[in-house]
């Protein structure tokens, strides 16, 4: 849905429950939440964005995690849902935070799935990569014969246009933005004081394990370790996930967030 050329395209997967507004990573959609919203359709309505420079969102923009941060803002001052519980994956997670640190007022928990407190230089270069295809499958083949070994995350951000199929992002601007977000975070998420429900797949190479460890130091932060899991540990581990998040939303509504130990899906 489009209300306008500015504003922020979102889908809204209803469901019963809390409303919970999702924010991608680098490369994802709205489409990226998907299954997770099919699996917490009994607990949590999802709404999840097109966050800029990917999906249907405006391109050729500027893109700070302060930008990002802005819009995320903006929309929920727009429609009215602050303060609201937050998920955020990847880089969409160093957004969500940093939201919360200083925008609080708008933040009432969080859930980051992935998202780095310490964000290193070990960006993904996507210059190469093709503009168009004949179909969906060469898209996909095009994208691991630049050295990816599974495209099917960058095809959820796959659509057909009049010349061929391709991408909703310009592979150019995503290295740009992945190069601004590189950085020390550190100060916004120990600045955080809402409730947070740190997700790590301890088979992640974006998130180390030993620094999702340390986050979780952080007062107010339970963390929840998905052993065998990737850096998308909502497709690794739907099911999973989605109690996770479940339980954690529950907590929340019965003001009983909870935090400390380390929790692990085997």
């Amino acid at each position: 849905m489009t209300p306008s050329e500015n504003a922020t395209p979102f889908s809204d997967y209803g469901g019963d429950g809390p409303i919970v507004v999702a924010v991608h990573g680098h490369f994802g959609s709205a489409r990226t939440f998907a299954g997770l919203a099919e699996a917490l359709a009994g607990s949590v309505r999802l709404i999840a964005l097109d966050q800029r420079g990917h999906g249907h969102a405006r391109k050729g923009v500027e893109y700070a995690c302060s930008d990002y941060v802005d819009d995320v803002a903006a929309f929920l001052e727009a429609r009215e849902l602050a303060p609201a519980i937050v998920l955020g994956h990847s880089m969409g997670g160093v957004v969500a935070y940093t939201l919360a640190a200083r925008r609080p007022e708008l933040v009432r928990a969080l859930i980051v799935e992935e998202g780095q407190a310490l964000v290193d230089a070990n960006t993904l270069d996507t210059r190469g990569w093709p503009k168009r295809a004949p179909s969906l499958r060469a898209l996909g083949e095009a994208i691991e014969a630049q050295g990816m070994p599974d495209a099917s995350y960058f095809l959820q951000s796959a659509v057909r246009y009049p010349d061929g199929w391709g991408l909703t992002f310009d592979p150019e601007e995503m290295l740009r933005s992945q190069e601004l977000l590189v950085g020390d975070h550190w100060a916004d998420w120990s600045a955080v004081k809402q409730p947070t429900l740190l997700l790590h797949g301890t088979e992640s190479f974006v998130l180390p394990t030993e620094q999702a460890r340390e986050m979780a130091r952080r007062p107010g932060t339970r963390y929840r370790e998905f052993s065998g899991c990737g850096h998308w540990i909502h497709d690794d581990d739907p099911a999973g996930v989605a109690e996770a998040i479940g339980n954690w939303v529950r907590d929340i509504e019965n003001d009983a967030p909870g935090s400390g130990a380390v929790e692990v899906n085997s």
